[in-house]
């Protein structure tokens, strides 16, 4: 899938990706996987659903899910380059996403924001119903340790 608009490509081809810019935004400035390795990101976008957003081929945002394509969808490692933010990128990109053929007809869409929830309501993100049936194993600063 691929959509032009007011000079931005979004598309899904992961061949556009540029992986060394998606480590760079991740390792420095995402709170969610600082320090990450350049090698468990460059995994993470073989072993998922890209999506991303580009002027004149330069990255300037990404998004991933992790998913099966048929019940499950954990959407991950969004971001809009700060200079590019306030553009409705974010809105654009959500609605690409999840109106991708391989993402239809799933039972559960899952995320995790720290600041985003306003962007994430607006397309059927809500808080948990039973948070108490879910769990997790959670490394703290992982990848801090790798370094």
């Amino acid at each position: 899938m691929e959509i032009k608009e007011n000079g931005f490509i979004f598309s899904d081809d992961r061949n556009l990706v540029d992986v060394k810019a998606v480590h760079h935004y991740l390792s420095k400035q995402s709170y969610w996987a600082k320090y990450i390795p350049f090698e468990l990101v460059k995994r993470s976008i073989e072993n998922s659903l890209c999506f991303g957003i580009y002027k004149e081929l330069q990255q300037v945002g990404f998004a991933r899910w992790v998913t099966d394509k048929a019940t499950f969808a954990y959407l991950c490692d969004v971001y809009v380059e700060e200079e590019f933010r306030g553009l409705g990128l974010s809105k654009k990109l959500m609605s690409l996403m999840l109106f991708h053929p391989d993402l239809q007809g799933l039972r559960r869409y899952q995320l995790a924001t720290l600041d985003a929830h306003g962007l994430y309501e607006q397309f059927g993100f809500k808080a948990l119903e039973n948070p108490e049936r879910q769990m997790a194993i959670v490394f703290q600063d992982l990848y801090s340790n790798l370094s």
